[in-house]
């Protein structure tokens, strides 16, 4: 695993070409996500910034969807899947017939 300082730089980078890509000078984007400059530079540069930047960010960067695999949706929880549970059916033994029956 890479470390904190790693990460940060990484996704500061996916962010930057991300808005290059876009064409979007750091302040057009900060405008457009309704953020501080100073924030969209904090990420860019690795150093953090507040969730809400971050997301106001990747949703003007189209990349939202980065978000949701930080979660992924739960269809059934696993308290539902006890409960519902089959019980385990096993094989039964055949019975031995009485010699003379």
């Amino acid at each position: 695993m890479q470390p904190k300082q790693g990460l940060e730089a990484e996704l500061g980078r996916q962010i930057r070409n991300l808005r290059l890509r876009e064409n979007l000078l750091q302040e057009e984007l900060a405008e457009r996500a309704g953020i501080a400059l100073n924030a969209v530079k904090n990420l860019e540069n690795g150093k953090g910034a507040t969730l809400r930047s971050l997301i106001q960010t990747l949703r003007i960067l189209g990349r939202a969807d980065w978000l949701l695999t930080l979660a992924p949706t739960v269809s059934i929880s696993p308290v539902q899947m006890l409960s519902t549970k089959q019980p385990r059916q096993r094989a039964s033994r055949k019975r031995q017939q009485k010699k003379g029956s």
